[in-house]
């Protein structure tokens, strides 16, 4: 039985009303409706931000944990989406459900891109992108895009109809090894009639990880006929991440399949497993999914979780619960959750009770994507053993995908992130400051 999160906020409740879909055309009532139930929600928001800013100003500002200059590389972002409408012969798909919801022109946003712009580029220009604004940013070094399988038939094969997003492991492997920035995240159904050719096949390309969205994929971690695919996930060193809690990305989710507890059984087979964003936001029969997740942690030294999306509007008070819950300490990964970084859900500003306004300011005006969203998690007291422990959990992966890249032509080099290359220069970690060696993001810069 699946119940509505305790910790439900008036974004999720929008969001049901919203996805409460009729023809899903442009002029739809629930497109209609959004302009006018979201303008009160941000005027809401902001009242309660300006009211935890003033109470920052009497008391001064509390994050988390105290603010720590960044690890020395290598810092990878382990949960960086991409996708695409099949332009430029990709392969990809996205469903007409979600195509004509009112989430998919925000994504477009995101990405900085538009209907025109994919089909004049083709998709493999998202991906172009991502490197772009890695490659740029002075606080990451490496991320990694994730493939995303789709649901499959009786007979294990690909279903389009059951599908929302579709990115192929075969386009995404190739796209990615064009830059020394980015990772190959593989997805696979494990409920592909060859499901475990297909894992072989990418472990050969060099994935670093296998990624899972069961509530859309439509899997359940704990159908013991997919023993064999655990066992070669662990055989290739290959760790799962796999999304827990709910899901509100999509059209349609089935949250019961993203339970934590369904995971017992790739864990009990010794299979590395990253539970997406501390469950957040979800429940089974009255008890949150984090709840669920942190009891586990006890249970499970192979048991991790990551941080990705846990700034968001929909989810404030999970960052402080991730960094603050004794069961979490020392099993949490850095991950963005990106596109999802680069919209309204993610705003400093929604934090002013724990930054100062110089901090606030500072953070809101970088315009690194990457840069931000990490200048923002330092200065909330994410630790550096967070940022640091994504790169020691994919480290039997890495060497496979620095030699899946393809060799750049003579006159094209290869192009290294400037944080990197700034890095190389440094006499110790310990000289670097503050995030993007700015000490305003200190706590103590008022």
């Amino acid at each position: 039985m699946n119940t509505e999160s305790r910790n439900s906020t008036p974004f999720e409740d929008l969001d049901r009303v919203a996805t409460a879909r009729t023809t899903g055309k442009p002029g739809d009532p629930t497109i209609r409706r959004w302009p006018r139930v979201i303008g009160p929600l941000i005027g809401i928001t902001a009242l309660a931000g300006s009211l935890l800013g003033l109470s920052c100003a009497l008391i001064g500002p509390r994050p988390y944990r105290t603010a720590a200059a960044l690890p020395p590389p290598l810092l990878i972002d382990l949960h960086v989406h991409t996708a695409g409408s099949g332009a430029g012969g990709s392969g990809c798909l996205i469903s007409k459900d979600l195509e004509n919801s009112w989430k998919f022109g925000i994504y477009l946003k995101a990405f900085d891109a538009t209907r025109e712009s994919l089909q004049q580029h083709g998709d493999a220009w998202l991906v172009e992108q991502i490197a772009a604004q890695v490659e740029g940013s002075t606080s990451i070094d490496q991320a990694v895009v994730l493939a995303l399988d789709g649901a499959v038939d009786d007979q294990g094969r690909l279903d389009p109809a059951a599908t929302e997003v579709h990115v192929p492991n075969e386009f995404l492997a190739r796209e990615v090894a064009r830059y020394p920035s980015l990772l190959f995240g593989a997805s696979i159904n494990p409920r592909r009639h060859d499901a475990l050719e297909r894992l072989d096949a990418c472990a050969a390309q060099g994935a670093v990880l296998v990624k899972w969205i069961p509530s859309v994929m439509h899997i359940d971690p704990a159908d013991e006929r997919l023993i064999p695919f655990y066992e070669r996930l662990k055989h290739h060193r290959l760790p799962l991440l796999t999304h827990t809690g709910q899901e509100r990305s999509f059209t349609h989710a089935e949250d019961d399949l993203c339970d934590p507890e369904r995971l017992r059984l790739p864990l009990k087979l010794g299979v590395t497993v990253i539970a997406a964003h501390i469950a957040s936001t979800g429940s089974t029969d009255g008890e949150r999914h984090t709840d669920r997740l942190a009891r586990m942690m006890a249970e499970y030294p192979n048991l991790h979780s990551e941080i990705s999306s846990l700034t968001q509007a929909n989810k404030l008070g999970y960052l402080g619960e991730a960094l603050t819950r004794p069961e979490f300490d020392g099993r949490l990964c850095y991950g963005s959750d990106f596109p999802l970084i680069n919209t309204a859900l993610v705003s400093p500003w929604l934090f002013s009770h724990r930054l100062t306004p110089v901090q606030i300011h500072r953070i809101d005006g970088l315009t690194n994507t990457w840069d931000r969203d990490v200048a923002l998690k330092q200065a909330l007291g994410v630790p550096p053993e967070v940022f640091a422990r994504t790169a020691q959990l994919l480290a039997p992966r890495l060497p496979a995908a620095a030699a899946s890249k393809t060799q750049p032509a003579p006159d094209q080099p290869p192009r290294t992130s400037l944080r990197k290359a700034a890095s190389s220069t440094m006499a110790t970690p310990s000289s670097r400051a503050l995030s993007n060696l700015d000490p305003a993001l200190s706590p103590a810069s008022r």
